[in-house]
């Protein structure tokens, strides 16, 4: 099976094994995804929040949050005997953005995991990956008290196609994640073959 962006997924024995990207903006819960899926200890490289990051780091919306990812979280999860994904969640803030290039390498697909309270924080991952031509799916993580778009307004306020499936999810239930994860290999598999929108649950 040929990657999205032209490259091979390596194959151990009968299994493909496969890199798939976990982006979007800060705070939209992609630690916590990978976290969730992950069937070993995920790696992460969390960081406590300080007073010097608020100037570049605005906790609106997610006032809560005390880490942030300042390199990459790593985790592993076996979808069936097939389908073996390798997870590369990506830092959220624009001054570590430059790391995208490099875990992107040899990438077959990603999650842009979208926060309903912030949602045009996840455009640049959206862009970064249509201009790779990396296949993607854009998961919305319901937080709670976040507002309760519609498919329609979602994927209108995004400027997606038809052809990108958007999906619900709560990043931090392991089975939405793996649906959302099984979402993203059926469409790179059979990317016309998906609905424009599925539940496994750019606005102004």
């Amino acid at each position: 099976m040929a990657c999205a962006n032209g490259s091979e997924p390596a194959v151990r024995g009968s299994s493909a094994t496969l890199k798939v990207l976990v982006a979007g903006g800060f705070g939209a819960g992609k630690t916590t995804f990978v976290g969730a899926v992950s069937e070993i200890e995920p790696l992460s490289t969390e960081e406590l929040l300080s007073g010097l990051s608020e100037a570049t780091d605005p906790l609106d919306g997610v006032e809560a949050k005390t880490t942030t990812t300042v390199a990459l979280d790593f985790g592993r999860i076996t979808l069936d005997e097939r389908h073996v994904l390798y997870l590369f969640g990506t830092p959220g803030q624009q001054r570590f953005w430059f790391l995208w290039e490099e875990l992107c390498a040899g990438a077959l697909g990603a999650v842009v995991l979208a926060d309903t309270r912030r949602l045009a924080d996840c455009f640049p991952a959206v862009d970064f990956f249509e201009r790779r031509g990396i296949g993607f799916v854009v998961a919305v993580n319901e937080f709670a008290g976040g507002h309760r778009y519609t498919p329609d307004e979602v994927r209108d306020a995004m400027g997606l196609g038809p052809e990108v499936p958007v999906v619900r999810c709560d990043a931090r239930l392991p089975s939405s994640g793996t649906g959302v994860l099984a979402s993203l290999v059926q469409h790179l598999i059979h990317p016309k073959s998906m609905p424009s929108m599925r539940s496994a649950r750019r606005a102004e």
